[in-house]
């Protein structure tokens, strides 16, 4: 349970925090980053492509409070981040998975220590329809019918619309498949999470981005997609899905925090960081900015969610970042 869903397995210290808060809520107790003197210099980031506009976001807001700062975001795939790291062609590498124990045994024998995994946001990767598609709920088992060829759940083969309950004019249409290619972090955690590590149907229209997915989607009336909840628009809906115990549960930040929610996740940024030293000043303060309030802030405007407060302090414990 902690590889399919190291979210749920974490959250039982803040399971009363996440009941009580609202919707897209900050915690109170998260601060606003405070600048320091002599920050300066270049920074370049290279993976996760569901992370690109958040990554972007932090910088600009980050380079607001440091003009000198040059920093270079290019977001085509979580499993672009790892070869970067490795290299050195890249401070940070941005994914929305966790590294696999291969990437981590290649970075630490060029290193001699392994790469320091920072959670930054929470996202309750979600399954995308038309606006126009009046679907109420999916299980995962009915996701996984839906764009799995190896039906590892037991689903049927679900290729109509009427086959997953809808009538009118979606009884008997195809359903349209969309979804990332290889190179996605969100292609590798909704094949182990919601198709049981089974494999793809050949129909599904691989996209290259995360907008390109909620794209195909909008313009296709019988179209479904996966995303991570950042690149919802106005002309998709997020459908509520069920988990094992039948319970159809809405992609919202609150249920994402309980565990409710069978598709959420963390996501990530990854540093090289040699644990017998401290980070440099420029991307420790860079991390300071994004694991606080001012950086949390625009984890919500990128329609993420913040992290829960208490494991983002550990994340600057284990940062060496202090409070």
């Amino acid at each position: 349970m902690m590889k399919r869903f190291g979210l749920a397995a974490l959250l039982a210290s803040v399971a009363v925090v996440g009941a009580t808060m609202a919707a897209d809520t900050m915690d109170p107790r998260y601060k606003a980053y405070q600048s320091t003197s002599g920050v300066s210099g270049t920074l370049k980031s290279i993976g996760s492509d569901t992370l690109n506009n958040l990554m972007t976001l932090w910088a600009e807001d980050f380079r607001k409070i440091y003009p000198g700062v040059k920093i270079e975001i290019e977001g085509k795939g979580s499993s672009t981040a790892p070869p970067a790291m490795i290299a050195g062609t890249a401070q940070f590498g941005p994914m929305s998975r966790a590294m696999r124990g291969q990437e981590i045994d290649q970075f630490t024998a060029k290193y001699g220590y392994a790469p320091t995994q920072v959670r930054v946001a929470v996202d309750a990767l979600a399954v995308f329809v038309n606006k126009d598609n009046p679907l109420k709920c999916l299980t995962l088992a009915q996701v996984d019918g839906i764009f799995s060829i190896t039906r590892s759940s037991g689903s049927p083969d679900l290729k109509t619309w009427d086959q997953v309950g809808l009538g009118g004019e979606y009884a008997g249409k195809a359903i349209s498949l969309f979804g990332r290619n290889s190179a996605s972090g969100t292609y590798g955690y909704f094949k182990e999470v919601a198709l049981l590590n089974g494999d793809y149907k050949n129909t599904v229209k691989e996209q290259p981005g995360s907008s390109a997915v909620v794209q195909g989607v909008a313009s296709d009336k019988y179209a479904i997609g996966y995303s991570g909840i950042g690149y919802r628009t106005a002309d998709v809906r997020a459908i509520p899905i069920a988990g094992r115990d039948g319970q159809c549960q809405e992609p919202n930040q609150a249920n994402a925090y309980q565990g409710k929610y069978p598709i959420a996740r963390f996501l990530y940024v990854y540093v090289n960081k040699n644990p017998s030293a401290p980070l440099d000043p420029l991307r420790a303060e860079f991390l300071k900015f994004v694991l606080s309030g001012s950086g949390q802030d625009d984890t919500s405007k990128d329609g993420y969610y913040p992290m829960p407060f208490v494991m983002a302090k550990d994340e600057r414990s284990k940062l060496g970042l202090g409070e």
